[in-house]
C-alpha cells in the first residue's frame, strides 16, 4: 500500500530454542496441543520504578504485561495462538509503588480451543527465566529462557541449550544480543527480497490486541476505568482477535 516495510523488535522468536520449538509444533512432533502455560516471574526493584516515567501510562504505556512480558507473550501467541481471554486478574503488589500493574494472571483459550494460562510479574525476587510449557498428545515441551527441553512419549528427548541469560532480574540488560542481530538480519533481508519481515506490524498488533484483551478482562474498579487504564469486566469472556 504505502510501499514501506514495518518490522517490530520482538526478538524472542529468533532464539535457536524458539525456532526449534516452532519447527516441532509445525511438523506435528508434539502431536495435538492439549494445554499451554506462560510464566514470566521477573524482578524489578522499586528503584527501577522510581526512575521518571517508569511504570506509567504516559511513558511506558502499561505495566508488566506490555513492558516486560510482551516478548514472551508474543512468542507464546505465535506458537499456540489465543482465541479467547476467559478471565484475568490484574494487580499491583505491595512490593512496588507504581501507576500500572506488576502482576497479571489469566485463563485463556488457545487457537485450537485447548486451555491456556499465563502469569507475569516483576515482583518475583530475585527474578527467574520466563517459561513456556506445552502439553501435546505426543510429548511435552518446556522452553525456559533460551533453553528447550522436548520429552516425547516414546522416551526420546531433545535439548537446546540457552545462549545466555534473559534480563529477568535487576540487571535488566543481562542478556546476549544474538536474537536481536537475527531479527535485524531478517528485516534487512525482507527489504532486499521485498517480503514481509517475520515480525511484521500486523503480527505485533495481534500481540498488542492480546495485551489489551487481558487487561480489559482484569479491570477491577471504576477508578481504573476512569483513568483509562483497563476497560472491561474481570469476570467476562473476551473474544480475542482483530
Amino acid at each position: 500500500m504505502a510501499g514501506r516495510h514495518l518490522g517490530v523488535v520482538l526478538q524472542h522468536r529468533f532464539r535457536p530454542a524458539s525456532l526449534r520449538l516452532r519447527q516441532a509444533l509445525e511438523a506435528g512432533e508434539l502431536g495435538t496441543v492439549q494445554a499451554a502455560f506462560l510464566s514470566v516471574p521477573w524482578w524489578r526493584p522499586q528503584s527501577y520504578y522510581d526512575e521518571p516515567g517508569r511504570g506509567t501510562l504516559a511513558r511506558d504505556g502499561g505495566g508488566v504485561l506490555l513492558t516486560q512480558a510482551i516478548h514472551s507473550l508474543d512468542l507464546f501467541r505465535s506458537l499456540v495462538g489465543v482465541s479467547e481471554v476467559i478471565a484475568a486478574d490484574v494487580h499491583t503488589t505491595e512490593l512496588h509503588h507504581m501507576e500500572t500493574e506488576d502482576y497479571v494472571a489469566a485463563l485463556l483459550r488457545l487457537g485450537n480451543g485447548a486451555p491456556g494460562t499465563l502469569m507475569t510479574t516483576t515482583a518475583a525476587y530475585p527474578g527467574y527465566p520466563e517459561r513456556i510449557e506445552i502439553i501435546g498428545t505426543n510429548g511435552f515441551a518446556s522452553l525456559t529462557g533460551g533453553a528447550l527441553h522436548l520429552a516425547f512419549l516414546d522416551g526420546a528427548e531433545e535439548k537446546v541449550e540457552a545462549e545466555g541469560k534473559t534480563g529477568s532480574g535487576a540487571s535488566i540488560m543481562d542478556f546476549p544480543h544474538d536474537a536481536h542481530r537475527a531479527l535485524i538480519t531478517d528485516f534487512v533481508d525482507a527489504i532486499t527480497m521485498n517480503r514481509q519481515p517475520l515480525v511484521s506490524g500486523d503480527e505485533a498488533l495481534e500481540s498488542q490486541r492480546l495485551v489489551a484483551a487481558v487487561l480489559a478482562a482484569g479491570a477491577r474498579s471504576p477508578r481504573e476505568l476512569q483513568r483509562g487504564l483497563y476497560q472491561g469486566d474481570r469476570s467476562c469472556r473476551i473474544t480475542y482477535g482483530p
